[in-house]
């Protein structure tokens, strides 16, 4: 079983499940409700990991089976309070490279990028991402030293303790990240605010990301060193890429571009001993843990026993499948017929040289290049990348073939060679382009298959050089990995009508939208529940 013991999805874990939060923001503070008082799980050292569990799963599952952690609605879909699941939809929805079959008006609304600050499916994430903030408050503040003193705990069981607030801080840190990148300016409450009735203040997107500098630079010495940690743990590594990207989206987020620093923390997970898969594919696979492991950074880890969810990568897998698509090549028992791409993307992969490039995975037999109706699932080609299939060509480990065992690559060292290369290019300092340039050859060389000394799909200088390339070369690489609204935003052409794409802005042939839309609005439970918040301009 390959999911990580301390992940389980029964046990201490969820009896210690923080209060379900509503939409309203002043649950961001609200004492957790537990089985046992505060006091008695804390006490005793054996459950702390068991309650650093919760944080991690925090990111996949919904919650304990028919009690999500977050309330998804009167009769609405469990699974889409997943975090990843709901991240997903902000990130890949309203772009080129996705749109979903389902008719559901929040759905459509992310397809056309048309929605307001009632989507549901914006509030899910938002109120996500904050439940994970929440969470993380309470076991960092738990697990002070003071409070480890005063609970007589010391030694090795101390030493332990500190080490999981690092990651707690970590995964707070990363949940904020999200809130930067989504909402901008955004409620803000730490572990130095003890639960109480008050309302929390908004903090700018500036002082936010301030805030997240400063704590992945505190914790950075106090985490586990680079790939010595057990996998699926935060440790310096997952530190540093976290950082890397806060920084290369520094001018968006604060206006004042940060490409040095971002080389800076590239060039240590260069350093780190990272290694790309050897092949593309099985880093999508369910023994990706395994194949793909010197390659991750940093996964959201799923296991199709243990970590059961209609979210994370079930969704993923699940929902790419329909039409004349064999489920049984995607190791599940049913698709859902829900996400494909836009022609855009594949129209990004070249004619084959030397057979196709190998990142391309699109099923083409009785799919439409053209999207003429967003509700056909027919109308968009498949995207064949996430599979419940192990690299020997079993597949995982749910008898039933419904949960799926694929870990999500959140961070990965392909990524880390693009964002080395896009710094170097924005004039960053601490990199050079003939570095960079090798570095993209190196990923091409892994999609063409090239050995022997073979340069198939290879680029030159120039090439690297020219305008879009790397949000494009993003695109090949990394698609579906919920990252390209973030790109889309970061090169000036989510909003801007000099880039289209099938039904932006809810037109056929796309048009450009009110660049309001480069952020998501607060949402609007939130602005009656909190007079003291100021919504997003334009909303």
């Amino acid at each position: 079983m390959k999911f990580h013991p301390y992940l389980r999805r029964g046990g201490l874990a969820f009896a210690f499940a923080a209060s379900l939060l509503t939409a309203c923001t002043k649950d961001l503070d609200r004492e957790p409700f537990y089985d046992l008082n505060t006091e008695s799980v804390y006490r005793d050292p054996a459950n702390h990991i068991q309650v650093l569990a919760k944080l991690y799963a925090g990111f996949n599952l919904s919650g304990n089976s028919g009690s999500p952690d977050v309330f998804a609605g009167q009769g609405k879909d469990e699974g889409e309070t997943s975090y990843l699941r709901a991240y997903w939809y902000l990130q890949e929805l309203p772009t080129d490279e996705a749109a979903v079959a389902w008719n559901n008006g929040p759905l459509q609304e992310l397809n056309t990028i048309s929605w307001t600050s009632s989507n549901d499916l914006i509030n899910n994430s938002y109120t996500r991402i904050f439940y994970e903030v929440a969470a993380c408050n309470e076991f960092i503040r738990e697990t002070s030293d003071d409070k480890l003193s005063s609970r007589g705990i010391s030694g090795a069981d101390a030493d332990k303790a500190r080490l999981y607030r690092a990651e707690a801080r970590f995964l707070r840190a990363l949940a904020y990240y999200h809130a930067i990148d989504l909402y901008g300016n955004v409620p803000f409450v730490t572990e130095a605010d003890a639960p109480s009735k008050d309302l929390p203040k908004q903090i700018s997107r500036a002082d936010l990301f301030a805030y997240v500098e400063s704590e992945l630079q505190a914790i950075e010495p106090q985490l586990t060193a680079a790939r010595q940690g057990p996998y699926g743990r935060a440790d310096q590594g997952a530190c540093w890429t976290l950082l890397a990207k806060l920084y290369l989206n520094a001018q968006v987020y604060t206006g004042t571009e940060r490409y040095t620093d971002c080389l800076t923390y590239c060039n240590k997970i260069l350093g780190g001993g990272y290694r790309l898969a050897p092949e593309y594919r099985l880093l999508f696979l369910a023994d990706n843990n395994v194949t793909a492991a010197s390659e991750i950074i940093f996964p959201i880890t799923s296991d199709g026993l243990v970590s059961q969810v209609y979210g994370g990568t079930t969704y993923l897998v699940h929902a790419a499948v329909g039409g004349q698509m064999q489920t049984s090549d995607f190791g599940i028992n049913s698709g859902w017929a829900g996400n494909r791409t836009r022609k855009n993307l594949p129209l990004l992969f070249p004619a084959p040289v030397n057979g196709a490039d190998r990142r391309a995975m699109f099923f083409t037999p009785g799919q439409n290049l053209e999207i003429n109706d967003l509700t056909l699932f027919t109308d968009g080609y498949g995207v064949t990348k996430w599979k419940n299939k192990k690299s020997t060509g079993g597949n995982g480990v749910d008898p039933q073939q419904i949960f799926v065992d694929t870990d999500f690559p959140l961070f990965r060292l392909a990524d880390v060679y693009l964002m080395y290369a896009e710094a170097v290019l924005r004039g960053g300092t601490g990199g050079n382009q003939t570095q960079a340039l090798a570095y993209v050859n190196a990923l091409r060389d892994r999609a063409y298959g090239n050995t022997g000394g073979s340069t198939a799909g290879r680029i030159t200088a120039a090439e690297l050089t020219a305008p879009n390339f790397l949000l494009d070369e993003r695109a090949r690489e990394l698609y579906w990995e919920a990252s390209r609204r973030t790109d889309l935003v970061r090169f000036g052409r989510f909003a801007s009508a000099s880039y289209l794409w099938p039904w932006k802005g809810g037109v056929r042939n796309g048009q450009g939208v009110d660049a309001k839309f480069n952020l998501y609005p607060l949402p609007s439970t939130d602005i009656v529940a909190n007079p003291t918040l100021t919504q997003n301009s334009g909303y």
